[in-house]
């Protein structure tokens, strides 16, 4: 593990991501940062997109809210 330095301004936003989304900062930063290089990698998939690849390959069951 190494140290990242970020902008004030972003690391209160991750801050108060994490609150909300039940995360330590770390760990919300380190969602952000691999989205973000998913993301770069392969521009056409939305977030969601990411989402559910990581889901399945994570071998979780993801209810679809469309279909509940």
């Amino acid at each position: 593990m190494g140290i990242v330095k970020i902008d004030d301004a972003l690391h209160e936003e991750v801050r108060r991501a994490s609150g909300v989304l039940c995360r330590s900062i770390n760990a919300q930063a380190e969602f952000w940062m691999t989205i973000g290089m998913i993301a770069e990698a392969n521009p056409d998939l939305s977030f969601n997109d990411i989402v559910r690849t990581r889901l399945a390959a994570a071998q979780v069951r993801a209810v679809d809210a469309v279909a509940a």
